[in-house]
């Protein structure tokens, strides 16, 4: 026992030991951390129904091993480095890492956590998918924000005249980036209100027509019909009439396909056929039958309008082009004339000749 304590005490004078003891024994609890604890915590989270915990443990390990090996060198630091002035550059350098390590896993379980909500809307009504990317920004800004402070502190920033820049640089900023933060307060406003959703098929002012691929801060992204994506930013989106053609508590969607014929026509009989064109049509809905309607005398013609229900936003092009040709051909059969714009010019006199 002698021998092992003269041994010990010859060894912990020198700094070189010192330092290789202290870095191995911080080596050898992550290792029994390893061994002993995270096994133990991945047994007792397959306990539970959800997966959350065990990815969240996948975050924690890593976390954890760095931040054994980091405070186990940074005291083998100060003991061989005497310099008080070292130290402090030493141990706020440890801090700066320790926040960033603990603020990837913090980022990494936030993000775990807000998802699983979200699936989770009916329990959980203050978080929804359609506000998903806002309150994950909130929590991302926020815990930069504390991260900053952390590290600032730890170099001993004075932060009172830092924040005193911040505001004037603030207002600045806002005065050259209104139209970004225009965009970026609309999009607040439409993950709230949510006038549409990924995947529904909206029309922006009567022109742009698509998919919603991507609902973002700054803009929203729509995949047209002729695999288009179209960026438009939210300030756009927040002063323009929006038309939702999945927004309704089913995918189907009325088209309506206008057909004149001539005055003299008889309704009946055209009635009778643009019904008939309207049945059987690909990608129409079976729930419910066609209808055909007489709208309106014209001044030059009688105007009808076919109305059917179509399964999804997605089929109203191909739908419109079959009744369209069925209509046509019907009509022309049936030898029921189809009106266009005509003009009649009467020539009351003819001009004089020029006199030679």
């Amino acid at each position: 026992m002698e021998q092992i304590n003269f041994w010990l005490d010859a060894h912990l004078q020198n700094q070189y030991w010192r330092v290789a003891i202290i870095i191995g024994v911080a080596v050898v609890i992550a290792l029994l951390l390893r061994i002993l604890v995270m096994p133990l915590l991945f047994r007792l989270s397959r306990k539970t129904s959800s997966d959350v915990d065990e990815r969240i443990f996948e975050y924690l390990w890593p976390a954890i091993l760095r931040t054994v090996v980091l405070q186990g060198i940074h005291i083998a630091t100060l003991d061989f480095v005497q310099a008080e002035r070292i130290d402090s550059v030493v141990s706020s350098f440890t801090a700066t890492l320790m926040v960033l390590i603990w603020g990837r896993f913090l980022n990494g379980i936030g993000s775990i956590v807000f998802r699983k909500l979200s699936a989770n809307a009916d329990r959980y009504q203050w978080i929804q998918p359609q506000t998903l990317p806002l309150i994950q920004f909130i929590y991302k800004v926020t815990l930069f924000g504390l991260m900053t402070y952390l590290i600032m502190a730890a170099w001993h920033v004075n932060l009172t005249s830092w924040l005193a820049s911040a505001g004037v640089m603030g207002i600045a900023v806002g005065f050259a980036a209104k139209d970004t933060l225009a965009n970026f307060i609309s999009g607040i406003f439409i993950l709230m209100d949510a006038p549409y959703k990924v995947g529904q098929y909206i029309i922006i002012d009567g022109e742009t027509r698509g998919v919603v691929t991507e609902i973002g801060m700054r803009s929203t992204r729509l995949l047209t019909r002729d695999n288009v994506e179209v960026t438009v930013p939210n300030a756009v989106i927040g002063n323009a009439k929006i038309v939702n053609e999945s927004s309704g508590p089913s995918p189907r969607m009325r088209v309506r396909v206008n057909a004149s014929v001539a005055y003299g026509s008889d309704v009946d009989q055209v009635r009778e056929i643009l019904l008939e064109c309207a049945k059987g049509v690909p990608h129409a809905s079976d729930d419910q039958a066609p209808v055909v309607r007489f709208i309106e005398m014209g001044e030059s013609s009688l105007d009808f309008q076919i109305l059917i229900w179509i399964k999804h936003p997605v089929f109203r092009g191909r739908v419109r082009d079959e009744i369209n040709t069925r209509v046509y051909k019907a009509l022309a059969a049936a030898d029921i004339v189809i009106p266009f714009p005509q003009q009649d010019l009467y020539i009351k006199q003819w001009p004089s000749p020029p006199q030679v």
